[in-house]
Parts: structure tokens; sequence; C-alpha cells
């Protein structure tokens, strides 16, 4: 029994044998069944906004389309007096998730019939 244990931590067994067979299906069978219950933490965790719209024009200039309820919730987060500053760095943390590293180059408020400001068209480039 303890040869045998030990054959099979060793793999000293021939390919084709019974034992290498067991060997692979034990090893095939950790992993298609462990993962049912073994919690490996390797699913992605996706903290992104609820809608932002990417359009390309075509000429490879890119713009980015911001929810204004999502800029008001990063707005939250983000500690700068300048008001520029801040919409700017609240924009870029809004859009890095979806685009990497980036640099906002302008922005511009989108209003509805009333005035009211409904998104942000955000130009930004690597």
């Amino acid at each position: 029994m303890l040869k045998t244990l030990r054959s099979y931590i060793f793999w000293t067994y021939d390919r084709g044998s019974f034992h290498y067979d067991v060997m692979v299906t034990l090893i095939l069978l950790f992993i298609f069944v462990s993962p049912r219950f073994i919690n490996f933490h390797d699913r992605p965790v996706y903290n992104l906004p609820s809608q932002i719209m990417v359009q390309n024009d075509g000429a490879g200039s890119i713009t980015y389309e911001v929810k204004q309820s999502d800029v008001d919730q990063s707005l939250q987060h983000v500690t700068a007096t300048d008001p520029d500053k801040r919409m700017t760095k609240a924009l870029r943390r809004l859009i890095e998730p979806i685009a990497g590293d980036m640099l906002v180059e302008r922005y511009e408020p989108i209003q509805d019939a009333t005035g009211q400001t409904v998104a942000y068209r955000v130009w930004a480039h690597r």
C-alpha cells in the first residue's frame, strides 16, 4: 500500500498503465469538478457605471457620453477645489475602467429641451 502511494506521488507508472490512467482521471476530475465546490475568487468584479456611450467619428477621435446621475455620484468621491478640475477628475474616474489610462481633453454638457443637463460628452485620448 505504501509503495503504491509513493508511486502515485512520484508518478513512476508507465503511460497507458492502469495506475497512470487513474492519476490522469483524478487530475481531470479535480480540474473540472473543483470549481463547483471551491471558491477560487477568480471571477472579475466590474464596478462600472450604468451606461457610457462610446462613439467613434471615423477620424480616430473617440467621444464618450456619460449620464448626469453617474457624474453626480462620481463627484462625491473627488476632492479638488477647482470646479473644472473636479469635473475632469470625475469624468476620468468614470471613463478609465472602459478606456484605460487616458486624458480628458474637453467636455461639454448635453441638455434636454428644458435646458437641464442630462449627460456630458467627453473627448479623451491616451
